[in-house]
């Protein structure tokens, strides 16, 4: 017999169980059993009633009552043409492409079960091509009998062979219902899987479910027992609902359990009270702000003051529409910090965004960030920068700033988390744009506070995040959010411009950009690649760029569009290029230009994403539109309209018109709303590549539950994690639910989860 925390090699034996291992990181009958089936094939009930629709995946059983070997009309060999039985309104049609090796065993009269997709190819006909097959032998009334010998092809053949026993293949099986289908590999079948799985069902051992009654019966969800076996082999339709209702709740349980340990790991450190100061740079810099801040704006300064006044670390997300003032709201931040005699540390995920920061908070500093230079201000700070790409003697003044505590606020990039960096007494660091670091080097920057003590945390992003995905991601977290835009932000108007239908409307685009320039405005154009090499990111040259020109052409280059407009369309007006191989001083220098009026029109890719404010431009044109994303493209369209004149931008694209792309265009051009942007970018992707599937190379931690549709299910699982880890912090007395909860979802990617 066997139970959940047995190990596979011991069950299976080391041959079966290493390809498990190596593919899919299994090692326990319980990561087994959590690798559920992703999708059924069904015996094709629906066909008495109703058509399948195109691309369905179908399995059918029924009697071969005519074929037809026919020549193909482009290449040689014949189909086989093929009349399926099954005892539904109307036979099916199916079409074998090797018909000369089907035929000896696919012939009129015998019985067969054969799975593939539906293909419809005329308004009242479908087929299917090229199924799985096979033969199922009978006895002499016409019942199906085990099959001691499998004859077939494809997927069907693999499933019947890796279910033949001493009395062969159980074929009853194979008239289920619903067959599970798993996410496989090259070298791990689905059928690999099934075989695997009943194995393991027929030796399992009665198990005591690690929900706790009181759960179970609250949210009516089956015996974790039933629902483990039910997914992969259900009787019907309502079995796998129920199996699912109550293996989602696992999951998001699961993920919900470890963000409410971290939470109250959090809670537990000690960090050093920061409260107000009347008399504080803090105080001083808002009696000098030019403007009024926005009722959300001081809500959110509020909430963090707060936090900030406690005795253990804030831990606070800060999110908000682009351009909606989230850089003062933590620089007022890091002033009360400062003001508590304690450093500050900013981390920007580009030199380019870590030196805009650096320009914007001294100028709106002023003498306040000057402390140690003539002209300061009584109660001023220091500011410094600190990158990799600075010079010896600029980063050696910089650290020596910063662990004499000198500097009050230290600004950089990765080069912050470097050993070599080290701080005084560091109270507080700021995340920007928290979803390009992980949360390993987040905690590295925290681990530079003093000896037991842990310091504020801050992370900000400008990209929106859905409430279900907040929950899941940064359930460790508070949550802010700004949603009003400051006084003085224009609206942005964007057009998506289909260049291959109205290629005068670029050439209308540069004009824009002329009339804007000519009433002492500027603009971006933005690229998705840098130089002629690339290839649209496929590499210098060789095949994959061949390929590349033969299929259509490539995407415009910024070093090339920055050549033919500075000698062309804008020749009149000083263009400058700005992508992220320029030598760092290059970079700043052209940022100083492009900031100062001296560059009319940036030329970039998109180093400048985020953080970069240049209130004075106005217009935005992207070339090669649809290869951006919706966030990305509302991340960039926000570096315009940020003063007193609107924004425009216009997406320029050769995506097809009926296609997805321009759907998703028109999408962003409609609105400027960032949440319902986030949720239609996030519908249009995979989930497992939001999860980090796609970077990690493996199957996504979520097999079942959907962060942007099950905002019940994570809500409930939130509040009943809290209540358990409240109560027993280490789950020691519950621990099954511990168990689970590495089981359900693999804890050691939740780094992927942060960087959503």
């Amino acid at each position: 017999m066997a139970t959940l925390s047995d190990r596979l090699d011991h069950l299976l034996g080391v041959k079966a169980a290493e390809p498990l291992a190596d593919a899919f990181d299994m090692h326990t009958v319980e990561d087994l059993l959590r690798h559920y089936p992703l999708r059924y094939a069904t015996q094709g009930q629906p066909l008495t009633q109703e058509e399948p629709e195109e691309g369905a995946h179908i399995t059918v059983i029924g009697r071969v009552t005519k074929t037809e070997l026919r020549p193909m009309k482009n290449r040689r060999g014949r189909l086989l043409k093929v009349v399926l039985d099954t005892g539904s309104a109307r036979p099916i049609e199916i079409t074998f492409f090797n018909g000369d090796k089907v035929s000896y065993l696919v012939h009129e009269g015998v019985r067969a079960m054969m799975s593939g997709t539906v293909h419809w190819w005329r308004p009242d006909r479908w087929n299917l091509s090229h199924p799985d097959y096979l033969i199922l032998p009978e006895k002499g009334d016409g019942s199906v009998e085990n099959l001691t010998s499998v004859r077939g092809g494809g997927a069907l053949r693999g499933l019947a062979q890796s279910a033949k026993g001493a009395g062969g293949v159980d074929v009853s099986f194979f008239e289920r219902e619903y067959i599970p289908v798993y996410p496989a590999t090259a070298k791990v079948q689905s059928w690999d899987l099934l075989a695997c799985i009943r194995q393991v069902l027929d030796q399992l051992d009665p198990m005591d479910d690690p929900l706790p009654e009181r759960i179970r019966a609250d949210r009516e969800l089956m015996q974790v027992s039933d629902a483990l076996r039910l997914i992969h082999l259900p009787e019907g339709k309502s079995d796998i609902e129920q199996a699912r209702q109550r293996l989602r709740f696992d999951e998001a349980l699961a993920l919900q359990l470890v963000l409410a340990q971290r939470r109250r790991d959090a809670e537990g450190r000690a960090a050093k009270p920061c409260p107000p100061r009347p008399d504080g740079i803090a105080a001083v810099f808002d009696t000098r702000l030019p403007f009024e801040l926005t009722e959300g704006q001081q809500q959110v300064i509020s909430e963090i003051s707060v936090d900030l006044s406690r005795s253990h670390p804030m831990h606070r997300l800060l999110q908000g529409e682009v351009g909606s003032g989230k850089t003062i709201v933590a620089l007022h931040a890091m002033l009360q910090v400062v003001d508590a005699g304690q450093q500050c540390a900013l981390l920007a995920p580009t030199e380019v965004l870590a030196a805009q920061h650096y320009r914007s908070l001294r100028g709106m500093l002023g003498d306040l960030g000057t402390a140690g230079e003539l002209g300061a201000a009584e109660q001023a700070t220091k500011v410094v920068l600190v990158t990799g790409s600075m010079s010896a003697s600029a980063k050696k003044a910089a650290l020596l700033d910063a662990v004499t505590g000198e500097a009050g606020i230290v600004i950089g990039t990765h080069a912050l988390i470097q050993d070599a960096v080290e701080f005084f007494d560091l109270g507080m660091v700021v995340v920007d744009e928290q979803h390009r670091f992980g949360v390993e080097q987040r905690d590295a920057l925290r681990a530079k506070a003093k000896a037991g003590a842990s310091p504020h945390l801050l992370v900000m992003t400008a990209t929106p995040i859905p409430r279900t995905i907040a929950m899941t991601t940064l359930g460790d977290l508070e949550t802010s959010t700004l949603t009003q835009l400051p006084r003085g932000r224009s609206p942005i108007v964007s057009k998506v411009v289909p260049r291959k239908q109205h290629p005068k409307w670029v050439d209308r685009a540069w004009e824009r950009i002329l009339e804007e320039v000519q009433a002492g405005r500027q603009a971006y154009v933005v690229c998705s690649r840098i130089g002629t090499d690339e290839e649209n990111g496929s590499g210098k040259g060789g095949k994959k760029a061949a390929e590349t020109e033969k299929e259509g052409p490539t995407t415009q280059a910024a070093v090339e569009v920055f050549e033919t407009l500075s000698t062309g369309a804008l020749a009149s007006v000083r263009v400058g290029l700005l992508h992220g191989r320029l030598p760092s001083d290059e970079k700043d220098q052209v940022m100083r230009a492009f900031n100062d009026g001296d560059i009319d029109v940036l030329v970039c890719t998109t180093v400048v994403e985020v953080g970069v404010d240049v209130p004075n431009a106005t217009v935005m044109v992207i070339l090669d539109a649809d290869r951006f994303g919706v966030s990305q493209l509302h991340q960039l369209r926000g570096r315009i309209g940020r003063g007193e004149h609107p924004g425009l931008c216009l997406l320029i694209t050769d995506a097809n018109p009926a296609g997805t792309a321009m759907a998703r265009l028109n999408a962003v051009a409609a609105t400027t709303d960032g949440f319902e942007l986030a949720v239609l970018d996030l519908r249009q992707r995979r989930e497992g590549d939001v999860l980090g599937a796609a970077q990690s190379g493996t199957t996504s931690s979520l097999r079942l539950l959907s962060l942007l549709d099950d905002l019940e299910v994570i809500t409930a699982a939130q509040q009943q994690a809290r209540e358990l880890v409240e109560s027993d912090p280490g789950l020691k007395n519950h621990p099954a639910l511990a168990q689970m909860m590495h089981a359900a979802v693999n804890t050691d990617r939740l780094e992927y989860l942060a960087k959503s």
